[in-house]
């Protein structure tokens, strides 16, 4: 039984490439002295650095306090349990940069209650929007007193406790994520 020739390039466009020089092969390129030709590793990523963990938790809070606002302001009511989820999001990546630092899970804490405080007020200017005639951004910027006092007036007691969660789940998530 015969093996048929193995298939030969015939793209006419094809260029040939100059032959290479050899590299010497070093089967372990990270012990010893960088070698000619052989890429450094990349460094590990960020751990253990508590101010870069707490940017890192700040931009979460950021977008998840937007996320959490938009889905408010869209089915126009309080959905509890976005809000843990802005307090997890927030504890998991503080956590994942900030490493074992004992001050990362209450840092983490305070951010997740502040992002779902100003999501929830996100919500509130969302819909005061709908029904009036100013922008989310004039309601923030102009009348923030007012937007507070609807806040106020639409808190309940689940409000808060959705608070307590949230915060335990940015601790617990800290925590986990740490390792």
């Amino acid at each position: 039984m015969t093996q048929p020739p193995p298939p030969q390039d015939t793209n006419p466009y094809a260029q040939s490439q100059p032959p290479q020089p050899a590299q010497p092969y070093a089967p372990f390129p990270q012990q010893g002295p960088p070698q000619p030709g052989f890429p450094m590793a990349p460094p590990a990523p960020a751990r253990g650095n508590l101010g870069l963990g707490i940017l890192a938790g700040f931009v979460t809070m950021l977008a998840a306090a937007g996320a959490y606002g938009g889905i408010i302001g869209g089915v126009e009511r309080e959905i509890g349990y976005a809000a843990v989820g802005v307090g997890f999001l927030v504890g998991l990546v503080t956590g994942k940069v900030a490493g074992r630092n004992p001050a990362a899970p209450f840092a983490a804490v305070l951010m997740s209650l502040i992002g779902v405080y100003f999501g929830q007020l996100l919500g509130e200017a969302i819909i005061g929007a709908k029904q009036l005639p100013v922008t989310v951004t004039e309601l923030f910027m102009d009348h923030f007193d007012l937007l507070n006092e609807a806040w106020k007036a639409d808190a309940d007691f689940l409000t808060f406790v959705f608070f307590a969660i949230a915060g335990v789940a940015a601790f617990g998530a800290t925590k986990r994520a740490a390792g």
